[in-house]
This record gives C-alpha cells, structure tokens and sequence, in this order.
C-alpha cells in the first residue's frame, strides 16, 4: 500500500502501544488465547485504524473476534489514555483476523503435494 510517513509512524504508534495493552489484557477478554498485533493500517485522514490479529490457543478465533469488538469501546479508552499527548484524534478501531499465516500453511500444503519429477539430466 501507498502509506504516507506520516500514517506509517502513527500505525506503529497504535500497533506498539495495542501490544502493551493486549499483552497486560487488564479486561480479562482474551483468557488463555495469546493475541499479537500483526499489522495496523490506518485511513489517510487517520480516523480509522484497521488492526490485523493474530490468534494462538484459541478453540475459536471468530467468538474472540466478537469478544474483542464487544470491548472495542474499553480497548479504544485505555489507547486514548496512551497516546492522547502524542496525537490529535484516537482513530476508531477495526478489528480483523490476520489470515497470512493460515494461508502460507495452506500453500506450502499444495506445494508440497505437487507430483514434480526430476529434471532430466540430458546434456
């Protein structure tokens, strides 16, 4: 994506400071499920920030999904606290499954079950 300096720094501004509250988990939301932050894209005008999951020990990743956007509001209060001397406005928070590993695991799956012989050594 085309992301200006501007919107790259403030991205790695939440992602850094979503890990700290994430990784304290004071709400009690997460249990025994181990949540990073993959990836954090923000909106040009940097009101929405899309942040990017990624699940580990969770029976269902959909149901923590639901569990985290219910406490969006909580999530987005303690980010404010954070990071409210150092921008203008605390973006409004999107939150999505981070898929990429999922799908590296599925082609590497494919990859692997491809029947390729070997080249023939003709020379």
């Amino acid at each position: 994506m085309n992301e200006t300096t501007r919107q790259q720094k403030y991205s790695k501004l939440i992602q850094k400071d979503l890990s700290e509250i994430f990784q304290k988990d004071k709400m009690g939301i997460f249990g025994n499920a181990f949540v990073t932050i993959a990836d954090v894209l923000i909106t040009p005008d940097l009101s929405i920030a899309k942040v990017y999951l990624s699940m580990m020990l969770v029976p269902s990743k959909e149901a923590l999904l639901e569990k985290i956007r219910l406490h969006k509001s909580e999530i987005r209060k303690v980010l404010g606290n954070k990071i409210g001397k150092q921008v203008r406005i605390v973006p409004d928070l999107q939150f999505f499954i981070d898929e990429v590993e999922e799908k590296a695991s599925k082609i590497d799956t494919l990859i692997d079950s491809l029947d390729i012989p070997p080249a023939d050594e003709e020379e």
